[in-house]
C-alpha cells in the first residue's frame, strides 16, 4: 500500500469532548504509523500526500445494526419509498412493471404503513396496477409484506390457508386473507411460488449498498439478517472486490431448524475466514426474540391496550431459545438478538444469563438490537450480563410511525419507558445502528435525534422523554468507538492512534461543534477504509425512517 500522509487538517483520536488533536498523521501497509510532528516528517517520502484542506479526519463511523444486502435491493425495483399515498405507490409500481415487462416476480420496497388504516393494506389495490404478475413490496419494518392477489394465489393462500404458527395472516369478513403477511411464518407462505432474487441481483446489491455506506464516512456493518444464499452473494461479491466497507454476517437461526443450520453455519464462517478478504467477516448469530409493536407482534409482558388479551408473538418457546444460544456460544459465535417488546428484551436477558451458566464466563459480548420497551428491572442486567445495547436512535421521536401506530398500542405507561439510551449509556456499552433500509443509512440524523429527542420540527420544544437525551460527543462515540466494540475491534479501530487501522472519514467540518440539528450540513469528503480510499463523494440520503428488524 506504501505510505500515505495526511497534513493541512485537524486529526482527532476521538470524538470524545477531551480527545487528543494532531495537525497530520501517516498510514502505513494497512496501519497508523504516526501522528503530529512525526507524521509531517514522512511527507517527502511518503507515496501519497493528502491535503485536508483544513477538513478533519477522524475514525470512520459504523453501523450496528443494518440490511445493507437488502438496503441494495430495494435499488432494484420500484422506488416506492418515497410514495406520501397508496395511490402513489400503486402508480409506481405500474410504472415500474410497464418498463419491466420481463419481471415476472417484482418485489420493491419499503412503503410507509401508516398511509392505511391500522397498516391494513388490500391486495386488490395492487391488482390495479398489476393483475397478472406477482407483487411483493416490503413495509417500512421489514416484518410485513404486501401483495397482489397473483402472488396470493400463486403461493395457495386462500380462505383455507390456516394461521401460521409464527405469523399472522390478516383476513376480509369472509375469511380471504386481505393482502399482508405478517412475521416469517407468514411471509414465508410466499417461498415454495416465488423465484426470490438471482445471485447476480444480490451481488450488485451489495456493490450499491456498501458504496453508499462508503460514501456516508461507515466503514463497518452488522448484517443483521443473513440467508445461506446470501453467504455466497457475499463470496462472490467479496472476491470480485466489490465490497466498499467491512461487513459481518449475522446468520439468522430459525427457530424451527436451528439445530440443522448448526453445520451450515460453521462451515458458512470457515468459507468466509478461507477467503481471506478483510473487508468480509461472518462470527454472529441473529435471532428475531419477537417481532415489532406496529402490527401487534412484539412480545410484551402486558397486553396491548388496543387490544385486550393480546401480549404479541414470540418467535421462540423460552428454552429452545436458549438451548440455541448455548450451542452457537459454544461454537464461537457472538450472539445478537432482536427485541423490541419488554419480554422479549426479558428473555433475551434470561438466555444469556443461561449462557454464562452453562458454558461460564468470557468476553462474549452478546447483544440485543433495538431495545425498544425494557422493563424498569431489568436495565441493571445489561451491565451485569456486560450486553450490549444497540439502538436505533433515529426512531427515538414522535414521528407519524410513533404517534399514529405505536403509541395507540403500548398507551402512557409504556411510552416512558422507550429507547432508554441514557440509561444504559451510564451503566454500560452502547451501540448505535440504523437498520438501513428500515430508516436512514445517515448517522447525521440518528445522532441528532439521539441528542434531542426531537423531529426535524424541533418537536417536542424539550425533547421526547427528555431525561433520556445524550451529549453529543456520546452519540458520536456510539457510532465509532460503540459499534467497534460491539465488533470487538475498539483497540483496532475506536481510536485514532499509532498502531490502529486506518478506518478512517474526512469531514468538512469537526461535528462536535455543530448544533445537532445542523449535522445534516456536515459533508463527508472521502472514507478510507483498511487504508484504501473507498469514497471521495459526499452522499445525502433523504430516506425516510419507518420501523425495525
Amino acid at each position: 500500500m506504501g505510505t500515505t500522509v495526511f497534513t493541512n487538517g485537524t486529526i482527532l483520536s476521538s470524538y470524545r469532548a477531551d480527545a487528543a488533536e494532531h495537525d497530520a498523521v501517516a498510514v502505513e501497509d494497512g496501519r497508523i504509523v504516526a501522528v503530529g510532528e512525526d507524521a509531517r516528517a514522512r511527507r517527502s517520502s511518503a507515496d501519497e500526500t493528502v491535503d485536508l484542506e483544513g477538513g478533519v479526519l477522524a475514525p470512520a463511523f459504523g453501523d450496528g445494526h443494518a440490511h445493507p444486502l437488502q438496503g441494495g435491493l430495494e435499488q432494484l425495483g420500484p422506488q416506492v419509498r418515497a410514495c406520501g399515498s397508496v395511490d402513489e405507490i400503486v402508480a409506481c409500481v405500474k410504472e415500474w412493471a410497464d418498463a419491466h415487462p420481463e419481471q415476472e416476480w417484482i418485489y420493491g420496497g419499503s412503503y410507509d404503513a401508516t398511509l392505511a388504516p391500522d397498516g391494513m393494506f388490500d391486495a386488490r389495490w395492487l391488482d390495479a396496477a398489476v393483475p397478472d404478475r406477482p407483487v411483493v413490496l416490503r413495509a417500512w419494518d421489514y416484518h410485513t409484506v404486501w401483495v397482489n392477489s397473483e402472488a396470493l394465489r400463486r403461493a395457495g393462500i386462500d380462505a383455507a390457508t390456516p394461521e401460521p404458527a409464527l405469523g399472522r395472516i390478516p383476513r376480509r369478513a369472509d375469511g380471504s386473507p386481505l393482502g399482508i403477511l405478517q412475521e416469517p411464518g407468514a411471509v414465508d407462505l410466499l417461498l415454495p411460488a416465488e423465484p426470490g432474487r438471482t445471485r447476480e441481483e444480490r451481488v450488485e446489491a451489495l456493490r450499491l449498498a456498501t458504496a453508499d455506506y462508503a460514501a456516508l464516512g461507515i466503514a463497518w456493518v452488522q448484517d443483521a439478517w443473513v440467508e445461506p444464499a446470501e453467504v455466497e452473494a457475499y463470496l462472490d461479491a467479496a472476491a470480485r472486490g466489490f465490497l466498499s466497507t467491512r461487513v459481518n454476517l449475522a446468520l439468522r437461526a430459525d427457530p424451527v431448524s436451528w439445530r440443522d443450520q448448526v453445520p451450515g453455519f460453521v462451515e458458512s464462517r470457515r468459507r468466509v475466514e478461507e477467503l481471506g478478504d478483510p473487508l468480509l467477516t461472518a462470527r454472529t448469530v441473529k435471532v428475531f426474540v419477537d417481532g415489532v409493536i406496529e402490527n401487534h407482534t412484539a412480545a410484551m409482558l402486558d397486553d396491548y391496550v388496543d387490544t385486550p388479551g393480546d401480549r404479541g408473538l414470540p418467535n421462540w418457546e423460552a428454552r429452545e431459545l436458549a438451548a440455541a444460544a448455548v450451542t452457537f456460544d459454544k461454537l464461537g459465535f457472538q450472539l445478537h438478538l432482536h427485541a423490541i417488546g419488554d419480554a422479549a428484551a426479558r428473555t433475551a436477558l434470561d438466555v444469556f444469563e443461561e449462557v454464562e451458566r452453562v458454558n461460564g464466563p468470557r468476553d462474549r459480548r452478546p447483544v440485543i438490537a433495538h431495545v425498544q420497551v425494557v422493563d424498569p428491572v431489568d436495565l441493571p442486567r445489561f451491565e451485569r450480563l456486560g450486553v450490549i445495547a444497540n439502538f436505533e436512535p433515529l426512531w427515538a421521536q414522535l414521528d407519524p410511525m410513533m404517534l399514529d401506530l405505536t403509541l395507540p398500542r403500548l398507551g402512557p405507561e409504556r411510552e416512558r419507558l422507550q429507547y432508554p439510551i441514557r440509561t444504559l449509556l451510564e451503566s454500560g456499552a452502547v451501540s448505535f445502528g440504523s437498520d438501513w433500509p428500515v430508516s436512514s443509512a445517515d448517522w447525521r440524523p440518528g445522532v441528532a435525534t439521539a441528542v434531542t429527542r426531537q423531529t426535524d420540527d424541533r418537536v417536542p420544544a424539550a425533547g421526547w422523554i427528555p431525561a433520556e437525551r445524550i451529549p453529543l460527543t456520546d452519540a458520536l462515540e456510539a457510532y465509532s468507538s460503540g459499534v467497534a466494540h460491539q465488533a470487538f475491534a475498539r483497540t483496532q479501530r475506536g481510536e485514532l492512534r499509532p498502531g490502529s487501522a486506518p478506518d478512517l472519514v474526512w469531514l468538512d467540518t469537526d461535528p462536535r461543534h455543530v448544533e445537532p440539528h445542523d449535522l445534516r450540513s456536515v459533508r463527508v469528503l472521502g472514507t478510507w477504509v483498511d487504508g484504501v480510499r473507498r469514497s471521495a463523494t459526499d452522499l445525502h440520503h433523504s430516506l425516510e425512517r419507518g420501523r425495525s428488524t
